[in-house]
C-alpha cells in the first residue's frame, strides 16, 4: 500500500505546477522535497501513519484541482485591495523581493548611520606622570 501512496505523490508532484517567479520560495519546489523526505526510501518507506499521509495527500490533491476555486466561484479575480492576481505575482517575485530588501536595507542603514553616530569624543588627556 505504500508504494500506491508513493506513487500518488509523484503524480501530483508532477501535476504541481512551479513558480519560477518565486526561486527557493516555491511551493510546488517545497512539496517536492517534503515527499522526498516522507519517503525516503521510495516505495519501501513504511509510514507511521499512513491515515495521516492519505489525509494530507486528499488535501492536496483538492488545492491542486482547484476544487474550492471552483465550488466558491469569486465576483472578480482580486483580492480585497484590488490587486489582481498577475500584480500580486509580480509583487511576491523573487526578484521583487530581493528589491524589496534591499531597499530596506539602504532604509535600515541610513537610519542606523542617522541615529547611533557618536557624539565627537574629545581627545583624552595622557595620563600626568608621577613626580
Amino acid at each position: 500500500m505504500s508504494a500506491t501512496r508513493y506513487r500518488r505523490f509523484l503524480k501530483l508532484c508532477e501535476e504541481w505546477p512551479r513558480d519560477e517567479s518565486k526561486k527557493g520560495r516555491d511551493l510546488g519546489t517545497f512539496l517536492r522535497q517534503r515527499v522526498a523526505h516522507a519517503f525516503r526510501e521510495g516505495e519501501n518507506t513504511q509510514l507511521s501513519d499512513p491515515e495521516k499521509c492519505d489525509q494530507m495527500y486528499e488535501s492536496l490533491a483538492r488545492i491542486n484541482s482547484n476544487t474550492y476555486k471552483e465550488k466558491f466561484p469569486r465576483a472578480k479575480d482580486t483580492s480585497f485591495t484590488g490587486v489582481t492576481v498577475e500584480e500580486c505575482r509580480m509583487l511576491l517575485s523573487t526578484e521583487k523581493m530581493q528589491q524589496i530588501d534591499e531597499e530596506k536595507k539602504g532604509l535600515w542603514k541610513t537610519l542606523m548611520e542617522r541615529f547611533s553616530s557618536k557624539p565627537e569624543e574629545t581627545p583624552e588627556k595622557p595620563p600626568e606622570k608621577e613626580k
